[in-house]
């Protein structure tokens, strides 16, 4: 996929980082749209349909967190990216950016070159290809990776982009136990700063909708899926 075929949807109440952020991403060839709120930047994305969301936490109207959420519930954006952009780095707001469904955390103030490469590789893990229509059963859990949804004893759960591909990585190989090192290169990419807690997170959120029993924790090592 071409840069002048990749559409950013860049979200912040401040218009100087709308202007100097949205400048570097034009200049390197990206089609970029903007929006001041998180009101506006659910309609642009409903409308648009972006490969990759920048979104503010602390916005009028209606805030990222609530934007993130209202975006995932659209359909067609399960694929999209999502990575908060925010001044605020405390614990909880992390958390509650995960828990939205975002895929990654950006703490600014950040240099707009160095934005530049993270989003560069937040879209290498964009694959334009098909997904492979191959479907996964294991026990009660049937994953199926074309349409990005689980089946748990015929409820079917459409999870966000990190907690499925982080469940899909740990069921590919039930029994072994996965390092939170190679979670996290697999998962977020070894490019990509993200906060200590981002996989507790997601384990979590797996946890509290598959059941306790299906994940185990190796304590100073990493995961296991269990069947």
């Amino acid at each position: 996929m071409k840069k002048k075929d990749i559409t950013i949807l860049l979200v912040d109440d401040e218009p100087d980082i709308l202007e100097i952020v949205g400048y570097n991403l034009s200049s390197e060839g990206y089609n970029v749209i903007t929006a001041e709120n998180g009101s506006d930047a659910v309609k642009l994305a409903k409308k648009n349909k972006p490969h990759l969301i920048i979104l503010d936490v602390m916005m009028p109207e209606m805030d990222g967190i609530e934007a993130c959420e209202q975006i995932r519930k659209i359909p067609g954006m399960e694929e999209t990216i999502i990575t908060f952009l925010t001044a605020r780095g405390e614990d909880y707001s992390q958390m509650a950016g995960f828990d939205a469904g975002a895929d990654d955390y950006i703490t600014k103030p950040i240099k707009p070159k160095v934005l530049v490469s993270k989003v560069k590789a937040l879209l290498r893990r964009y694959k334009e290809e098909e997904k492979s229509s191959s479907v996964v059963k294991l026990g009660d859990i049937t994953i199926n990776h074309e349409e990005y949804k689980i089946t748990q004893k015929g409820n079917e759960m459409n999870l966000p982009r990190k907690e499925f591909e982080l469940l899909s990585l740990l069921a590919s190989k039930p029994g072994k136990v996965f390092k939170r090192e190679e979670i996290l290169d697999t998962v977020w990419g070894n490019d990509i700063v993200v906060g200590g807690r981002t996989i507790d997170v997601h384990i979590r959120k797996l946890r509290e909708k598959i059941g306790d029993e299906k994940i185990k924790t190796i304590k100073g090592v990493g995961y296991k899926y269990i069947v």
